[in-house]
């Protein structure tokens, strides 16, 4: 204690020294990972396990769905382990034409929503023939998608495109339409050129509601692009259960549909852990999640 505590006289005292405490060292640099708390990674586990037990306890336990209609878990595993050798180069199929299919939606669903945003002209004429094109059921254009861009990876591509450009347009018109008011005041009274109040305030005041729409059409894409092979000659999980079910290999093609979901989960979490890296600023002004 002696130590850590210094000792001054008072001036115009007497008295004894009047200690004085050292200054505190400076705060240790936390670690990203010192972050993560251990019911991010136990809840979703525990979801998992409740998941599959109950799924158990339906088809196995008390027999309320028939096999061929949904298999019990223990035999989507066993014919995912035989089928290994299939469904796994299938999956990278299909990751690869949701990855490639979300990228292309981003960056054409990014500018037409700052075109939307820059003239009300331009979001008056097209706004209604956005959502048209978005009303439309995608699984009615696959045969057509076939007849108009052929086989191949293009049906894939257009299908992920059309399910996933609308909520990225939607949301990235509604970030730069809807800027604070205070950013937008201290902007004008910097005399802050349009391309300078872009950059420095709208298009990051504007990115916490894009990356609303991003996670909103990263399932979306997934869907795509099986829906996309099951109208093309791609090796995908989507082709895949076609054939199982066609020879009535239920289980396998359940396999393959968990597989779907377990790609979605990875690439949604990878798309939060981007948000959380780009955006460091909204959870400390916006929320203590």
């Amino acid at each position: 204690m002696t130590d850590s505590i210094r000792t001054r006289p008072v001036p115009g005292s007497a008295g004894p020294p009047t200690p004085t405490a050292q200054a505190a060292p400076p705060p240790r640099a936390r670690s990203p990972w010192s972050r993560v708390r251990p019911a991010a990674v136990g809840l979703p586990l525990a979801g998992l396990v409740v998941t599959v037990a109950v799924w158990w306890v339906v088809t196995s336990g008390l027999h309320l769905v028939h096999p061929s209609s949904l298999p019990p878990p223990q035999a989507v595993w066993t014919s995912l382990t035989v089928s290994a050798d299939v469904l796994f180069p299938a999956l990278g199929t299909t990751t690869l034409m949701t990855v490639l299919g979300f990228l292309l939606s981003t960056v054409a669903g990014v500018l037409i929503g700052m075109a939307l945003a820059a003239s009300r002209r331009a979001e008056r004429m097209f706004a209604p023939l956005l959502v048209a094109i978005n009303a439309v059921p995608k699984i009615a254009l696959g045969p057509l998608l076939v007849v108009s861009v052929g086989w191949g990876s293009k049906p894939i591509l257009t299908m992920v495109f059309l399910l996933c450009f609308f909520p990225i347009v939607l949301s990235t018109a509604t970030g730069l339409t809807t800027t604070p008011a205070d950013l937008a005041e201290l902007a004008r009274s910097l005399n802050a050129s349009w391309w300078q109040s872009f950059r420095k305030v709208r298009f990051p005041a504007a990115l916490p509601q894009i990356f609303v729409g991003l996670k909103v059409a990263m399932p979306l894409a997934a869907i795509g692009a099986v829906i996309g092979e099951f109208y093309s000659d791609k090796p995908g999980l989507g082709y895949q259960i076609l054939q199982y079910n066609g020879v009535g290999d239920t289980a396998t093609a359940w396999a393959a549909i968990v597989l779907i979901a377990a790609m979605s989960i990875l690439l949604y979490s990878a798309l939060s852990l981007v948000e959380r890296l780009a955006l460091p600023w909204v959870r400390a002004t916006t929320s203590a999640r």
